[in-house]
Formats: structure tokens, C-alpha cells, sequence
């Protein structure tokens, strides 16, 4: 199933599926959505950029090995839940900070953060998982 057509746009589609899983992601705070979904959104565009363009090139465009990804993710979530406990309220409590960036008020909360976290994770594992399957059936 490796046309022309397929490859040529897979590309597009595999950088339309990140933008909308980045999308997923960040509308899942307050409505549904989250990291969850948006980390398999994701990993199904590495799967459909690596059915076309091979896995060398997938992990030439990720950079870093996915389960590295996901153990940052992994450690990104623990950290959100770790500071409530620093603030003596209980585990997983939201905190948010107000940071002004270029002039602009950002509100980040430890919701966020953990959503973000879940999201790598997921990512991570699901890709490797892909990755190995598409290396396998190759061989």
C-alpha cells in the first residue's frame, strides 16, 4: 500500500494529525478531549508517517526514542501531583501560576501540566509500539 499518492500525502495528513492532537490536548481542560486522546491522535500520525516513509525516517523526525518521550511524560505527570504535596494540600491538588509573557497573563495550572505529561506518555508508548511493528514487518 506503498503509492504514490499515499506518500506524498501522508506528510500533510501526518502534520494535519499532530496540529489537531496539540488541539485535542489543549482543549481538554475544560471540555472533552485531553492528553490522552490527543497522545493517540499523535501516535497515529507517526504510524501513517512511518507506513509511508519508512521508520528510519520517523526516528530521524521524533529525534528522541519514543520511550524516552514517554518516560519524561511519565515524569512531567509525577511532578504535578508532587507539588501539591509541597504546598501541604493534598496529592494531585491544582496550583496555577499566572506568569505575564510579552505582556500577556498565561494561566498555568498542574492540571495542564499533567495533562501534558499523559500525553508524552502515551505518545511515547504507542509509538514504540508502532515503530517496533512496522521494523518487524519489514525485516
Amino acid at each position: 500500500m506503498n503509492t504514490l499518492i499515499f506518500r506524498t500525502a501522508a506528510p500533510f495528513l501526518s502534520a494535519l494529525m499532530m496540529l489537531f492532537s496539540i488541539f485535542v490536548l489543549l482543549r481538554g481542560h475544560n471540555a472533552p478531549g485531553g492528553g490522552f486522546i490527543g497522545g493517540l491522535i499523535a501516535a497515529s500520525a507517526i504510524a501513517i508517517f512511518g507506513i509511508a516513509s519508512g521508520v528510519s525516517a520517523v526516528r530521524r523526525a521524533i529525534f528522541f526514542h519514543p520511550m524516552s518521550i514517554a518516560g519524561a511524560g511519565l515524569l512531567l505527570s509525577a511532578l504535578s501531583g508532587f507539588i501539591s504535596i509541597f504546598a501541604h494540600v493534598p496529592f494531585m491538588t491544582a496550583h496555577w501560576i499566572y506568569p505575564v509573557i510579552f505582556g500577556v497573563e498565561v494561566p498555568i495550572s498542574t492540571v495542564t501540566t499533567f495533562d501534558i505529561g499523559v500525553y508524552l506518555v502515551v505518545f511515547g508508548s504507542i509509538s514504540s509500539i508502532f515503530l517496533a511493528l512496522e521494523e518487524k514487518d519489514h525485516v
